[in-house]
């Protein structure tokens, strides 16, 4: 991999990693459309461990906020109420359920899934889901009110981002949407939650595929990793200032076009199936 091909990717990865077009999806597809070599599954996961300081350095306070609540609760049981307690117990929770997916189906994950036509298909149908969710959703439920239930919920809901073509964020999105959380509190839990499993995925698939990622594909993979750390605050901050005045159809609109575009190469040849 050259280091512009690295540079593209990264870009690509931090951009669609926090907007719910999904990340996986278009660092699939983009290769493809240069007749690139597909960067792997693993490459993608090590490349979000950028995106996921992003999401570190955006959300520190919270972070820490969350992170004292929580141990304060050990300590005294009168503090095991209120939103820090629940997302932090929530995070634990809610990350189990991709984890163990994960890992049950981890070799389709890496080859199967990995289909134009199926990204295609995760593409248009999530997408219009999320658009349901975002039309039927009450959006009347605010950050205070999390409990640890609605974490394990968007945590299953999380479990769809192991789909090219699903998005991670759109995914625990939609559950919270649906859950009756305002769109700028569904896209907070999102970020919050993904936190241990983009960056147990990205630490797996680092050892598990060491040879080459630190080998002679070293340079790539740092070049970008931090493109798509710069590229992803960028896309955090522009998403949660949009989602306080607009809805997400934008994002529906564009995934349904995309899906078609894609599923029409597929047939017309220029993808293999």
């Amino acid at each position: 991999m050259g280091l512009l091909e690295a540079i593209i990717l990264g870009l690509v990865q931090g951009l669609t990693e926090f907007l719910p077009i999904s990340s996986s999806g278009h660092v699939l597809l983009v290769p493809a459309l240069f007749g690139w070599d597909d960067a792997g599954s693993g490459f993608t996961a090590v490349i979000q461990l950028g995106t996921l300081l992003a999401v570190l350095i955006y959300f520190w306070g919270d972070i820490v906020q969350t992170l004292r609540g929580w141990t304060a609760g050990f300590r005294d049981p009168t503090k095991r109420t209120g939103v820090d307690w629940n997302l932090g117990w929530g995070v634990v929770a809610g990350t189990i359920p991709i984890a163990v997916v994960g890992l049950l189906f981890e070799e389709q994950i890496d080859t199967t899934l990995r289909s134009p036509l199926i990204v295609a298909g995760a593409l248009a149908g999530f997408g219009l889901l999320m658009g349901v969710a975002d039309r039927v959703g009450v959006k009347q439920r605010s950050f205070a009110e999390l409990t640890i239930k609605d974490c394990v919920v968007m945590g299953l809901w999380q479990c769809l981002a192991l789909i090219p073509g699903s998005s991670r964020s759109g995914s625990t999105m939609t559950g919270g949407l649906f859950g009756g959380f305002d769109r700028a509190t569904a896209a907070r839990v999102s970020f919050l939650l993904s936190i241990p499993s983009v960056a147990a995925s990205g630490l797996y698939k680092l050892y598990k595929e060491r040879s080459d990622l630190l080998g002679e594909g070293a340079m790539p993979t740092v070049v970008a990793t931090v493109v798509a750390f710069l590229s992803g605050w960028m896309a955090i901050a522009f998403l949660m200032k949009f989602l306080q005045s607009k809805s997400l159809m934008v994002f529906v609109v564009y995934r349904v076009i995309l899906a078609a575009v894609v599923a029409g190469l597929v047939y017309q040849g220029f993808f293999v199936r």
